[in-house]
Parts: structure tokens; sequence; C-alpha cells
């Protein structure tokens, strides 16, 4: 298992292809557990009880499902990861899907690696996966910056939120 501090060196890794393990994420600080694997590093993910590859994007899922987890009291149960959906006949995967206590949507995040900015095209990707998924709340997040957006029905927009939407339990 590889513990992860601050200034970490990986002996034998590239250190370019895993620099992102090294810009401070705008999350808590959580306790991953990490494998190495024939020059690979692996994260476990809790919810799936499995280890997956770690990318950027992966390392932004992985804290975002922790942070709703254990700060906002969204239950394990009702996260759904990487469901597929499809949109112009073309199969997709959102990254991170809340369901309400009924089984319907209720929160659709999805995920960017740190370096990617965030702007009006990954907000448009939310939205047409959203068109889809019809929750009443989506999310982006880099890791660095997070935006909830409300989706109004009626007006078939979206208005920004100052915080994650609360879910009741």
């Amino acid at each position: 298992m590889i513990v992860l501090q601050k200034n970490r060196y990986f002996c034998g890794m590239d250190a370019q292809k895993y620099g992102f393990l090294d810009t401070p994420l705008n999350f808590p600080q959580f306790d991953f557990k990490l494998e190495e694997t024939e020059g690979k590093i692996s994260i476990f993910d809790s919810l799936r009880k499995k280890n997956l590859i770690l990318t950027p994007e992966e390392w932004v899922r992985q804290h975002m499902i922790a942070y709703l987890i254990h700060y906002h009291g969204y239950p394990k149960n009702l996260i759904a990861l990487e469901k597929g959906l499809k949109y112009n006949q073309l199969q997709k995967r959102s990254d991170i899907l809340v369901l309400d206590r009924e089984g319907g949507a209720f929160l659709l995040i999805e995920c960017k690696a740190p370096e990617v900015k965030l702007s009006q095209k990954t907000v448009q990707q939310v939205a047409v996966y959203n068109q889809a998924i019809q929750a009443p709340f989506v999310g982006i997040s880099n890791g660095l910056q997070h935006v909830f957006l409300a989706f109004d029905r009626a007006g078939k927009s979206y208005d920004q939120l100052s915080q994650i939407p609360r879910f009741e339990v």
C-alpha cells in the first residue's frame, strides 16, 4: 500500500504521469488506499469495492464521492458511478449520479482532471447528459473548482447554486 504524504515520491514511477497527486485539491483531506502494481497506481473505490487505475479524473471523482458521503450526508447506497446513458444514438457514461429515496435522479456530477478548466463547454456536457437523466441538480468539478446548478424544468434553464444541493434524509 502507498501512503500519500506531502512531497510524495513514488520509487521508479514517472513523476509526470502522477504529478496531479501533488496538486492540492479543494476538498478536505481524505485517506485513500493506493497500491502500486507494475508501475501503475490504483485507488480502492469504496463504493464498487475494487481497485481502479488512478487517473487525474478518478482522483477528483474519489474525492467528490468522499466529500458527498462524509461532509454532506449523502447515502453510499444511493450513489451510482459511471452509469450508462444514451444521447443522440451515442453511448455515454456519467461520472456520479446520486439517486433520491424513490430511485429517481437527484444530482448528476461530471468530474474533470485538475488541469481541465471549467467552462461553458464543461457545463454544456453535463447539461447534455442531463437531458437523458433529468436530475433536478447537476454539478461539475475539476477538484479545484466545483459548480452546482439547479435545473429549472419550466424554463429549461440552469441557475447556479451557492453551495452543494442538500440531500434530505
